[in-house]
């Protein structure tokens, strides 16, 4: 079955949700709705990630906290910008990274982009470079320590 069908309980929730879309059980949508499934199957199949292998829980936990209290901090700290209206140096920052694996560095885009005023530019994966763009950027080498200390030391732990 798994030869037909890498993931046969998504061809079926496809299949399904055509049925439902198409609101009939006719055997002509029954038969599009599983060659799109058979298809997708076939898809998600190619897309076959990397197996995460986590090496600490309590590094887990730890992260988690010190994420929620920095996108707590930046709330605020863009709001006063943008209340104060002062005047800010926006730019980009380039970041040499040390971590290489690829569920840590997706891990690091969310928390870079989800906390305000800082946003995942590009990366390149040759020289292992990360390019960053900060509203507020007072000290690119604060920048630099900050992530690396704080962000990407604990997913290196993370993701081993």
């Amino acid at each position: 079955m798994k030869r037909w069908f890498p993931h046969p309980i998504t061809a079926a929730i496809l299949l399904v949700i055509w049925l439902l879309l198409n609101q009939s059980v006719a055997p002509g949508h029954i038969v599009v709705g599983a060659v799109i499934a058979f298809a997708a199957s076939h898809a998600l199949a190619a897309l076959r990630p990397e197996p995460v292998r986590i090496g600490s829980t309590t590094a887990i936990l730890r992260l988690a906290g010190i994420v929620v209290f920095d996108i707590v901090r930046s709330n605020l700290a863009v709001a006063r910008i943008v209340i104060s209206r002062r005047k800010r140096v926006s730019g980009f920052i380039r970041l040499p990274l040390d971590m290489r694996d690829v569920n840590g560095l997706a891990v690091l885009a969310c928390i870079i982009t989800a906390t305000p005023g800082t946003l995942w530019v590009q990366f390149n994966r040759a020289d292992n470079m990360l390019l960053i763009h900060v509203l507020d950027l007072v000290d690119e080498e604060t920048w630099i320590r900050l992530i690396k200390h704080r962000y990407e030391r604990l997913l290196m732990v993370i993701f081993p």
